[in-house]
């Protein structure tokens, strides 16, 4: 008998998993390389391990049973603890032979009065709390680094290694003494995008479902429209809500719970584009502000800029390379974080190897930005487009210019590694860490212009509101926290999810913005598979998102603030009316999802996920859609799909004129008049 270092880090990945220890299976995945094993999920039934461990107690206990002369002796039932110390197995040998030699000469027999097939269950018992199998994701940015070592092919043969002195192929980076530090701190709350802790290195594009580690698969890259089924939830995870079970407690009778779905809502496949590609999960999307190019980070060490504009074209493809001697090769690392310049003209890549990187949108490397002392975990372009600021693993946070590459200044103020970073204006940012400080900090100063205390966890994102006034928080001690330079507490220390939050967002509403008369609200998600929005003016939870059932991974709004896209790793997108905190366009797809973001018009959605997929969801109204507002809003029977497509391409044309032109053969197949005077009663 002989088994894999692979078989048994998975079993205990999987334990961990199941036992809501979300933090240690993420850590554990990611170091002994889970997502690289060949083993098939599906077959490998929950509570493997607890069974063989079961099992092999029985098995135990089974020795001391039996006697040298094969009769059967009574056995106490051994502690996991006492059955592993070999002292203590051998000590309970000898008290059970001197009571069968005693037994034996006083002429009595010991009887066995359990069978030991009576003792063994017909099914594995394994204590799986109810909890949510989720990715342990850390920063929105990071993952840990490890070596690149494949442990499949070390076997251990049980008859050489009676005692299990065996290395498991749990194995840790050389070069990570800074990051393992990090990796104490590193929580679900910190890196959005991990994909159930796994360190990646290059392989091949693999479906990794939640109950499925990613199996190498080469697929060539390609364009398709998806036809995906929709997966039910994982059965064997009864906490996880159903559509008709969900349920959400709230101190508040003026929270508005949604908990309803309507299934008309669910986005067609045809208007849902899977770009694939990647060979590995796809933790960041960003769209380009100016055109529709679509960037994504993975962790098989590449970005990638989709071209979404209306042709098909090949998909630009930036390979994360390193110096090695004379020669250029892949980093093997994980693209961390992008960002796009103001003007859509390039493109900035954070990474796992240390360094950050500028592209042009076409595709070419500009600059090499090397200081940071290990992985990059956020990075972003202030508006005015000649700065880019990034923060690291290795405590710091640095400006650089744009232009030059050159550092413009690094600064060192935490002790724990930055997990985030977010511009207040051109110059001053603030940046939040492990270290569970917020430091305000300014280029040219020296010292940090403001520092906040108050959360009493890892600090896992950052935001500044549309004007820069108020700096919100989130936190792995389920709070959120607003922020005010003029005040050292928190203006709201708000309390509502009970679980890590991961992100926030603010709406692109209020003073300042395109939409000045809209109320700015505040957007959290949370490992409690919730998303809240909050009134922050008066710091009150004004809606409770409900119908994810697993960690919420991704929150973005709409460019006019009326919609809300969020994302999980239930696999499912949804599309949130805000004014009535309804759900109005719905689609699961085939992996985890760990971003959600839209275009600058506000007509698509992107996602990356877990499966190496990336898929955009088409908003834009069509005929048969607008037929069906026009009728909903005015009436069945105002306007036919075919008068709307006729419409549609009289407006394409310049043509505003809603005279139907007759055509021999058919009727009128609309009332104009009685349409236009709808219109008029109702605006």
């Amino acid at each position: 008998m002989s088994f894999t270092s692979d078989e048994v880090n998975y079993l205990i990945y999987r334990y961990l998993s199941e036992s809501g220890f979300v933090h240690s299976s993420y850590l554990f995945g990611l170091e002994s390389h889970i997502v690289q094993t060949s083993i098939n999920a599906n077959i490998v039934p929950p509570g493997a391990l607890l069974s063989l461990i079961q099992k092999g107690l029985y098995y135990t206990e089974a020795e001391l049973s039996i006697g040298d002369d094969g009769q059967e002796r009574t056995c106490d039932s051994l502690s996991l603890i006492d059955a592993v110390v070999p002292e203590i197995v051998e000590n309970r040998r000898k008290e059970l032979q001197q009571q069968q030699q005693q037994s034996s000469s006083s002429g009595t027999s010991v009887k066995n009065e359990t069978k030991l097939s009576s003792r063994i269950p017909t099914t594995a018992v394994s204590n799986i709390n109810d909890k949510d199998i989720s990715p342990m994701h850390q920063p929105t940015n990071t993952s840990p680094q490890s070596t690149n070592q494949n442990m499949s092919d070390r076997t251990m043969d049980t008859s050489t290694t009676p005692n299990g002195g065996n290395n498991y192929g749990h194995t840790h980076s050389s070069s990570s003494s800074s990051h393992s530090n990090a990796l104490q701190s590193c929580t679900p709350g910190t890196y959005g995008q991990m994909l159930n802790g796994n360190d990646n290195t290059t392989h091949s594009s693999y479906t990794n479902n939640a109950n499925q580690i990613a199996v190498p698969k080469h697929e060539p890259m390609e364009y398709e429209t998806s036809n995906n089924t929709h997966p039910h939830p994982h059965p064997h995870y009864p906490g996880n809500p159903t559509p008709n079970s969900l349920s959400v407690q709230t101190g508040s009778s003026n929270i508005n719970t949604n908990l309803a779905i309507n299934g008309s809502v669910e986005i067609p496949q045809s208007r849902v584009t899977v770009l694939r590609g990647h060979e590995s999960e796809v933790f960041i999307c960003a769209w380009n502000p100016t055109h529709d190019l679509l960037a994504s980070g993975s962790g098989d060490s590449t970005a990638r800029i989709w071209n979404l504009q209306g042709t098909r074209e090949p998909e630009i493809v930036l390979r994360h390379c390193i110096r090695r001697g004379d020669t250029q090769v892949p980093s093997n690392k994980d693209v961390t974080s992008l960002d796009w310049n103001p003007s859509g003209t390039q493109l900035a890549t954070g990474s796992y190897d240390g360094y950050a990187r500028i592209w042009s949108s076409d595709g070419n490397l500009v600059s090499t930005l090397g200081q940071h002392k290990g992985p990059i975990f956020a990075l972003k372009w202030n508006k005015k487009g000649n700065f880019i600021l990034s923060a690291g693993v290795d405590r710091t946070t640095i400006i650089w210019d744009a232009n030059s590459g050159h550092c413009e200044q690094q600064f060192s103020f935490h002790t724990a590694p930055a997990l985030d970073v977010d511009w207040q204006s051109d110059t001053t940012f603030a940046s939040c860490s492990t270290d569970q400080k917020i430091h305000v900090c300014r280029l040219g100063e020296l010292r940090a212009v403001k520092t906040f205390h108050g959360h009493q966890n890892e600090v896992n994102a950052i935001k500044w509101d549309p004007q820069g006034r108020l700096l919100a928080s989130c936190s792995d001690d389920m709070t959120l926290k607003i922020w005010s330079m003029s005040k050292e507490t928190p203006v709201h220390n708000l309390q509502a999810h009970n679980k890590e939050i991961y992100t926030i967002k603010w709406s692109p509403t209020g003073p300042g913005t395109m939409n000045p008369n809209a109320t700015l609200l505040l957007a959290s998600a949370s490992f409690d598979s919730t998303v809240r929005l909050w009134d922050v003016e008066r710091g009150v939870c004004q809606n409770i998102l409900v119908k994810h059932s697993e960690p919420v991974y991704s929150v973005a709004f709409s460019p006019d603030g009326r919609l809300l896209a969020t994302g999980s790793f239930d696999k499912a997108i949804y599309i949130w009316d805000i004014a009535r905190g309804e759900i109005v366009h719905s689609y699961r797809g085939t992996g985890g999802i760990f971003e959600v973001c839209w275009n600058s018009r506000g007509t698509r959605v992107g996602a990356s996920a877990s499966d190496g997929t990336v898929c955009v969801l088409d908003l834009r109204n069509n005929a048969t859609a607008a037929a069906r507002n026009i009728c909903a809003a005015l009436g069945e029977g105002v306007a036919a799909d075919r008068t709307c497509r006729d419409w549609f391409k009289r407006f394409r044309e310049g043509d505003m004129s809603l005279e139907d032109r007759p055509k021999s053969g058919r009727p009128l197949e609309s009332d104009i008049e009685r349409l236009k005077v709808l219109i008029e009663d109702n605006p």
